[in-house]
């Protein structure tokens, strides 16, 4: 007997479901994004430039100490969305059991490398003196509540994929209004520097971390834990379905710091002495303005994932092309609004980030804004092109398309672009996006005949 989540995804209108998981979706992911905005907001205006470079080499690392707990979430969720859409409540139970014992170990490991590699990783990005010991700082104390903070984002998913897409919601709102708190007391209250930001955060995502994973221990979700049971089948099946994911953290940590120290480099060369860490304080500002946009379309994407998954599994074929077509045009329409509102109004948003006494970076990051925006306008077909090709267990093309936005097209935007300075740091994102998206068009007529096949062969 079907549940009524399994209901759901299996009988709804695709654009009813699409305003029942989708806008939810995209509301907790812009919630969960909602503290760096804060975090941007808190440091830009309490602790400046400075601040906002240290963070911004720092930042990378830290996105690393959490790639191998995100390879493990995501690579997870798919196997237990298809297996649930095979009626396998077993497997799926058992995969989501050894996935959340996964993360914990794997966020230990993960914490205590980086904690040891945080010194000589910020000197290889150009790092010296304070800006190195801030950054070094910030990087460690996040590392020391990484088991904790590290599994929310697989329990969002985990929550989302039982039906408790309200519920993902308010965990998201809460966690954003308790770094908000924890932001104020500790910038505000004790006046610390980097490290109450990064205590704010890791605090905070361990707190929620616990609360969203209390309805699985009272037993009344779609998922269950069960005594885990390891094999190698499961652990392959985690990584390939993951390393899409993996890949395009580690790829584009890497592309991060190759970004910091191009930034090093032409803002000296710009600006003079100095001037490489106004440099990399612009592009943090980018950095946070993208957390505006970048979530909802994220949110509808990884949403819709669990629908398609459970219809793939199901080998309704229709259904799944039906749900992928309103994934796209509602990306579409935020992609462009997203382009909109940071061209319209980049000072506005400049303001948020950068006290009104630094006139000179407010100089800069405003047209910066203007050119970086232009990414959005292809940004929304790679983010729910690789979303689909992950949730239908096709991770070969989703990891081409990860690594090319994360790491192949970034690169290559960089060399093409080194003569025009800081300006083509700016349209690197606008270059690779339009790449990607080229890419993506390529690969989904592929992957449209195959559906073709299929569909073919199930009306003989």
């Amino acid at each position: 007997m079907k549940t009524k989540t399994e209901e759901m995804y299996a009988l709804m209108n695709p654009w009813r479901l699409f305003f029942k998981v989708a806008m939810p979706g995209m509301i907790s992911m812009f919630a969960m994004s909602v503290y760096s905005i804060f975090e941007g907001i808190f440091i830009g205006q309490t602790l400046g430039e400075g601040a906002f470079a240290a963070i911004n080499i720092a930042m990378p690392l830290v996105m690393i100490n959490f790639s191998l707990s995100d390879l493990i979430g995501v690579g997870a969720s798919v196997p237990i969305s298809i297996a649930l859409g095979q009626d396998d409540k077993e497997t799926a139970n058992n995969v989501f059991s050894c996935s959340v014992l996964m993360i914990f170990i794997a966020a230990i490991l993960m914490g205590g490398v980086m904690t040891f590699a945080a010194e000589p990783l910020s000197r290889l990005m150009g790092a010296e003196g304070e800006l190195l010991a801030t950054s070094v700082r910030y990087l460690r104390t996040c590392a020391l509540l990484g088991p904790f903070a590290t599994i929310f984002f697989a329990m969002d998913n985990y929550l989302k994929i039982s039906g408790y897409v309200k519920t993902s919601m308010a965990i998201n709102i809460g966690s954003n209004l308790l770094t908000l708190g924890l932001l104020t007391f500790f910038l505000l209250g004790l006046q610390m520097d980097v490290v109450g930001s990064a205590l704010a955060v890791s605090i905070a995502m361990s707190v929620c971390s616990v609360v969203a994973l209390i309805p699985f221990l009272r037993g009344k979700t779609l998922l269950k834990f069960t005594k885990p049971h390891f094999h190698l089948g499961m652990f392959k099946q985690i990584a390939a379905c993951g390393s899409p994911v993996f890949l395009n953290n580690v790829a584009g940590r890497v592309t991060s710091i190759l970004m910091n120290i191009s930034l090093m480099t032409l803002g000296v060369i710009e600006f003079g002495e100095g001037g490489g860490t106004t440099a990399v304080a612009v592009y943090a500002v980018l950095m946070y303005a993208s957390d505006l946009c970048w979530p909802l379309l994220y949110g509808i994407s990884d949403s819709l994932a669990p629908a398609i998954g459970f219809n793939w599994g199901a080998a309704n074929y229709g259904r799944v092309k039906r749900i992928v077509r309103c994934g796209f045009i509602g990306t579409a329409v935020i992609g462009l609004c997203s382009t909109s509102l940071l061209f319209f109004f980049p000072g506005t948003i400049a303001s948020l980030f950068v006290k009104p006494e630094e006139i000179h970076l407010m100089g800069i990051v405003t047209p910066a804004i203007r050119l970086f925006c232009l990414a959005y306008i292809f940004r929304w077909v790679g983010v729910m092109t690789q979303s689909f090709f992950s949730a239908i267990e096709k991770p070969a093309l989703a990891t081409i398309m990860s690594v090319s936005i994360a790491l192949v097209f970034p690169v290559l935007m960089l060399g093409a672009l080194w003569n025009l300075g800081l300006n083509g740091i700016w349209l690197n994102f606008f270059g690779a996006n339009a790449l990607l998206a080229i890419l993506a068009v390529v690969l989904l007529s592929i992957v449209g005949k195959e559906i073709k096949k299929k569909e073919a062969e199930q009306n003989k």
